[in-house]
């Protein structure tokens, strides 16, 4: 196979103007995300492992849901209420022939946290990896434009679900068990227009940190993903149409990622090519700087 040029790889200079309601569904975007679904190739990195992935229905969720059943787990994916995207997600799991299972609700409620801690365990028997990825984000141009709502919708959606997942799982989680929770290059490098958003996903980078020493004593690791622009339905129903046209096109490789181009970082992170990797991030941001 020939070398590809990375800035090539997908168009995105720009993308159409055009807008969501939140939360966005995969077959309103325009052009259509890649999630791998024609180029990811499994090798078996995950033979029979048990998979839970929040936000699992589209964008980095379904990319991950993809490769995690074509490497041999079995998948629980967590959505709001996306059902279509949800149900064709847990489609192209089971084309691969794995075991898929669909959880609506609000993970910010600790409730339904533990419902789907709950669930996993009735269905798979055990847990082996805990994907947090669900997030919520809305682009603001000023301070007094983020209301007191949206800022605790964000924190609640973002940061409380990761400790109420971690904290019903533990008894469930073995030597070997892996968590990967996904933050953002706004950790490091943030937007102004994301000060919300931002803000989390910086708590999210320190939260792994601490759980990655926490937890290392029970064999238990914990990492992190820090995606750069990503093209999933969270951009425009986040996002202004203006802003949605130049997506992605302020970084080194001058475009928006795909999903597709996430996935084997979360595999690694899942499979014992990880083994002594925790605590941990794996940046995947079009070249943008992280220190």
């Amino acid at each position: 196979m020939e070398n590809q040029d990375p800035t090539q790889k997908y168009e995105s200079n720009p993308f159409p103007e055009q807008s969501q309601e939140v939360p966005g569904t995969e077959q309103d975007m325009q052009p259509k995300a890649d999630h791998g679904e024609t180029s990811y190739k499994g090798s078996g990195k995950l033979t029979g492992r048990k998979a839970i992935i929040t936000g699992g229905d589209s964008g980095i969720g379904r990319a991950v849901a993809i490769a995690y059943a074509r490497e041999g787990a079995d998948v629980l994916i967590a959505y709001l209420n996306e059902d279509e995207d949800a149900r064709e997600t847990a489609r192209l799991v089971e084309e691969a022939g794995r075991k898929a299972v669909l959880v609506a609700g609000d993970i910010r409620e600790e409730e339904h946290c533990q419902l789907i801690i709950d669930k996993a365990i009735l269905e798979f028997g055990r847990i082996d990896i805990l994907v947090n990825n669900a997030a919520f984000q809305m682009s603001r141009k000023s301070l007094q434009e983020v209301s007191s709502e949206e800022w605790d919708r964000t924190f609640k959606t973002n940061i409380y679900p990761m400790f109420y997942l971690c904290k019903k799982a533990e008894e469930y989680l073995k030597p070997g068990s892996t968590v990967i929770n996904t933050t953002s290059v706004n950790a490091y490098k943030p937007r102004p227009t994301l000060i919300a958003y931002a803000a989390t996903k910086g708590a999210i980078q320190n939260f792994t940190s601490s759980m990655g020493q926490l937890w290392a004593e029970k064999g238990i690791r914990v990492n992190c993903v820090a995606p750069g622009p990503i093209w999933t339905p969270h951009i425009p129903a986040t996002m202004s149409p203006e802003e949605v046209q130049s997506f992605g096109q302020d970084v080194p490789l001058k475009r928006a990622g795909q999903p597709a181009e996430l996935a084997a970082a979360y595999v690694y992170l899942a499979c014992e090519d990880s083994s002594y990797v925790t605590g941990s991030t794996i940046q995947v941001t079009g070249g943008s700087p992280t220190i």
